[in-house]
């Protein structure tokens, strides 16, 4: 297997997802791949103070800036890649912004007279810490916010909403070690990601999390008979599947969908006996709240069902 690196340079730096844009990097299933990426805006140097940002990679620019695509030779459409999160280590800087009028909840928080707000932050990968401008110091627990592919339509597809083949999916819980499964819906999957977070709540209720540059290597793998055929992953702790949409009764359900169909697999259950299950152990989260859609992830940790029988633990 193969090593390859990529770094954010013209050609790679992208600000949409499109099957029609041109790969970057060319690998084979499981080879790995070392991404340098740059923060959500793409900014060039670290805030010379809170909120006080300079240049960007793509002035202008439509959206996140994502490194990429790759194309994963022998992934078709019907496939899954597998991206495996083998190493995240954020960059020495980061920010968060709050107050934004635009994001979904500010006008019903109540007693935001602030106006935008910025957090500076100095990140400790080493020591895992982070430390704002206020004062106050976090645990890190990086990951990245978008990991996506082509989508199969064509066009020009902004990096804000997740979607069916992923994208800016925000989960905080795909931390070093997971792997998320990616439906592919153009030959060679066109892999782009970004958005590096050093830490984010569940739903990343101000718009933003800790964003920052970020230094990844993935393990790509194309797995021809994925479990379900939406966006779904194993994690250190356990299984999740994701919904999106406009409503979140609907994203609700979808990740819900997904999450049964998993388990009727991994337990030889039918679906109903799979919905009593889930009743009592599959936790439903809000992914983020942030992107124009919202986010549910419906998670089964490790062992939270067991079963006499070794092949109901399988897949």
């Amino acid at each position: 297997m193969t090593h390859h690196f990529l770094k954010p340079v013209h050609g790679v730096v992208h600000d949409y997802f499109s099957r029609a844009l041109v790969p970057a990097l060319h690998v084979d299933s499981g080879d790995t791949v070392t991404v340098t990426s740059l923060d959500a805006r793409g900014y060039l140097q670290e805030p010379s103070a809170p909120g006080a940002f300079g240049e960007t990679f793509l002035p202008g620019a439509r959206g996140h800036a994502l490194c990429g695509p790759i194309f994963v030779r022998g992934a078709r459409p019907g496939d899954a890649l597998a991206v495996r999160l083998v190493n995240l280590r954020p960059g020495s800087w980061g920010w968060t912004v709050a107050g934004d009028p635009e994001e979904r909840f500010t006008d019903d928080l109540g007693g935001l007279h602030d106006g935008l707000i910025a957090l500076h932050w100095r990140l400790d990968g080493d020591a895992g810490v982070g430390t704002n401008n206020l004062g106050f110091t976090v645990d890190l627990r990086p990951f990245l916010g978008i990991i996506g592919v082509a989508p199969a339509e064509d066009g020009e597809f902004s990096t804000t909403p997740p979607r069916y083949c992923g994208g800016n999916v925000d989960c905080k819980d795909l931390v070093e070690g997971s792997v998320l499964y990616l439906p592919v819906s153009v030959e060679g999957a066109l892999l782009s990601v970004g958005d590096g977070h050093a830490r984010q709540g569940d739903g990343e209720v101000s718009g933003t999390a800790i964003e920052c540059p970020m230094t990844t290597e993935l393990e790509l793998t194309v797995v021809a008979d994925p479990v379900v055929t939406t966006p779904y992953a194993k994690t250190p702790t356990g299984r999740i599947t994701f919904g999106f949409d406009a409503t979140l009764d609907n994203a609700a359900a979808a990740a819900l969908n997904a999450m049964l169909s998993w388990m009727e697999k991994l337990f030889t259950v039918t679906r109903t006996q799979a919905l009593a299950l889930a009743s009592a152990v599959v936790d439903l989260r809000i992914t983020q709240v942030a992107n124009g859609v919202w986010g549910v992830h419906a998670v089964l940790a490790d062992g939270a069902i067991r079963s006499e029988s070794a092949a109901a633990l399988r897949g």
